[in-house]
């Protein structure tokens, strides 16, 4: 298409659920209820991985980083998707969309590192259990999560600038609850294999890689486990590695899950599986986190101890 035929495109409108009212409400009550869940749950490990002393190591230096990183992921789209449900204006302003997308792509490929940087603390911690305070030290640990960090800012700086830059033709209805990347490029009235091939190398980079490495990580430590000769040792290293293995398969599986699926080609088959996309989009976005605390602190005697003292303490002060 031409440049006399494009025309500025200045907002973008969420179209979300907009054609199932009957569902706006149920979900509007749900994500509410899980938002807040998410932040004291998250904010209580991050207080305690930083007010207890005890905590003071590279797995709740790590867990701590998720946390935070589940705050922010979600603050950058739930609020919006809430607002949406309550005025009938669903539009977000194109710098405002592109702020979202950075914000989401950052914090999703941010955890995949991290993830990957989590599994090989447990390797070093049950396979190299001697070595450990030497490999995992603090010169060591916070480079590992400022890398995953800067990491991922600096793809999501790219596959933003690079989405952001298109022209777009008028069409700005993005079907989807939020400025996600594929929803936005579907828009773009130009050759977006520039993007596609991009897209392709940063999953290669942030989502095979760290799987292999998780992957590996685990096969190591399965197979030290097995060699522990009571069951006792057995089952009390694989606990120290069950919570971290469970939020993996959870990320993990939702996203291939999303994306690994074979798609609809009748219409009708083609709306429910829209519908479905965000459904999952959903449960990634905003499950997950809400599961990650409980996941790590339900079965976790450390925890549940250092929330302990900090309560007494606040009500000692009191």
């Amino acid at each position: 298409m031409g440049k006399t035929n494009q025309s500025s495109v200045t907002e973008f409108v969420l179209l979300g659920l907009s054609g199932y009212p009957e569902l706006e409400a149920i979900y509007f009550v749900l994500v509410l209820f899980m938002y807040l869940v998410i932040l004291p749950g998250n904010g209580v490990i991050i207080i305690v991985s930083v007010c207890d002393s005890h905590l003071h190591t590279p797995m709740y230096f790590f867990l701590s980083n998720l946390s935070f990183l589940d705050i922010c992921y979600t603050s950058s789209s739930i609020p919006l998707f809430l607002s949406s449900f309550l005025t009938s204006k669903k539009t977000i302003s194109f710098s405002g969309c592109g702020v979202q997308m950075f914000l989401s792509f950052a914090m999703g490929a941010t955890e995949c590192v991290l993830l990957s940087m989590m599994a090989f603390d447990r390797y070093v911690a049950i396979c190299n259990p001697l070595r450990y305070p030497i490999i995992m030290s603090k010169n060591s640990y916070v480079p590992m999560a400022a890398g995953s960090w800067i990491a991922g800012a600096v793809n999501s700086m790219l596959q933003t600038s690079l989405a952001m830059r298109l022209p777009f033709c008028g069409d700005n209805v993005i079907n989807h609850f939020t400025c996600e990347i594929l929803a936005v490029l579907k828009l773009a009235c130009a050759d977006i294999s520039i993007n596609v091939i991009s897209m392709v190398v940063a999953n290669m980079i942030f989502l095979v890689i760290p799987v292999l490495f998780i992957f590996i990580s685990y096969v190591f430590i399965l197979s030290t486990i097995l060699r522990i000769p009571s069951s006792e040792g057995r089952h009390k290293a694989f606990s120290t590695c069950s919570a971290h293995l469970t939020v993996v398969i959870i990320f993990y599986g939702t996203i291939l899950f999303m994306y690994a699926k074979p798609k609809a080609k009748d219409s009708y088959g083609a709306d429910k599986v829209q519908v479905t996309d965000k459904i999952i989009s959903l449960f990634y976005g905003v499950v997950t986190p809400m599961l990650n605390p409980l996941i790590y602190s339900l079965r976790n005697k450390d925890v549940k101890a250092a929330v302990k003292n900090i309560l007494c303490k606040v009500q000692s002060a009191f």
